[in-house]
């Protein structure tokens, strides 16, 4: 998320939907409203010392996008550093999130929005 929370929050409608198929403690989760989105991020987070995130690329399809990310974390408990690679579909209405969801595989997230591990590649 951004520096300023509430501007990072001011992307999403205030009904949204969030699913989370990230971590085995919330795969399958769906989460309404920007306190939702709020509560996941912050279970994404939680079981992680450092957590660091970089965007690696963004694909669109009509009102739906998909961006693909590299987390690095260590462990609080364990202090073991690993990395994970997944994606969010985003689905926009009138310039607002209105559902994500998260995808451990981007494939997965591709193929969601009518979109091919091709087109995950163009322009990288």
């Amino acid at each position: 998320m951004s520096a300023d929370p509430a501007a990072a929050l001011s992307v999403f409608d205030p009904n949204v939907t969030y699913e989370n198929d990230l971590l085995p403690d919330g795969a399958g989760e769906t989460y309404h409203w920007i306190e939702g989105v709020v509560k996941a991020w912050a279970l994404w987070a939680q079981p992680w010392a450092t957590l660091e995130t970089d965007l690696e690329w963004v694909r669109g399809a009509g009102d739906d996008v998909v961006s693909c990310h590299l987390a690095r974390m260590r462990g609080k408990g364990s202090g073991i550093a690993t990395n994970m690679r997944y994606a969010y579909l985003w689905r926009f209405r009138k310039g607002k999130v209105v559902y994500c969801k998260a995808y451990r595989n981007p494939n997965e997230a591709l193929a969601a929005a009518g979109l091919s591990e091709q087109d995950a590649r163009a322009d990288s």
